[in-house]
């Protein structure tokens, strides 16, 4: 479990192609690293990754192909800066909210308005996740724990600090760029306590409707692919 509260911005530093469509992606972050032994877990962008092995400043973690298909880890390449948390103990702060680090879909940032002290951002996210996300209410977005501020019936806005624009990978975002999406785990499990069916998470969606038409930043190579 995480919180949302990103502890370091980390550089994606070597992505190798393994068996079967999955990948070995390495990691700077001196940080989370300073304490970590070989299984223990990191999010990487609001996605839990387990580190294999450890070198220096970096871990390296195994990402299977269907975490690079229903995640924005796919179109991760050299370079990239992403939002990194260690899982919470039983001690910690709970500075955001309960986060499991299992990606339910993948949105994309449609629109920032920047303000005297805050943006207002306009994320759009699955249609079939949007009845979980409720004003006031808390959503995972790469990571990191917001409150939302405004929804629609397939977006959602959130105002983002100035701590939150310089310490995480969403103050670089551009319009068009996806983002990994976690809704309130409490909210699924309401509805399906209240007989409100199934949870929807990535396997409700087909692949194809799952990523939006325009996937990453324009160049971006999927993970594996030339740097």
């Amino acid at each position: 479990m995480f919180t949302g509260i990103v502890e370091e911005l980390g550089e994606v530093i070597h992505i190798a192609e393994t068996a079967e469509d999955s990948a070995v992606v390495t990691i700077n972050g001196p940080l989370v690293v300073s304490d970590a032994r070989p299984g223990d877990s990191i999010a990487v962008n609001g996605v839990c990754l387990t580190v294999v092995e450890l070198a220096g400043g970096a871990f390296t973690a195994d990402v299977m192909g269907e975490t690079l298909r229903r995640s924005a880890l796919g179109v991760l390449r050299v370079g990239d800066r992403v939002n990194l948390e260690r899982a919470a103990t039983l001690g910690s702060r709970l500075g955001g909210h309960l986060v499991q680090g299992h990606v339910n879909g993948v949105g994309e940032l449609l629109a920032r308005e920047p303000a005297a002290r805050w943006e207002t951002v306009r994320f759009r996210l699955p249609t079939a996740l949007a009845r979980y996300v409720v004003t006031k209410g808390s959503i995972t977005v790469d990571g990191v724990s917001l409150t939302v501020a405004s929804v629609g019936p397939d977006w959602f806005e959130v105002g983002l600090i100035p701590t939150t624009l310089r310490l995480t990978t969403l103050g670089a975002r551009s319009v068009g760029d996806v983002v990994n999406l976690e809704v309130d785990v409490l909210a699924k499990y309401v509805e399906r306590l209240l007989g409100g069916g199934q949870l929807a998470g990535p396997d409700d969606l087909p692949a194809a409707d799952h990523l939006p038409a325009a996937v990453g930043r324009p160049g971006a190579a999927p993970v594996g692919g030339p740097a």
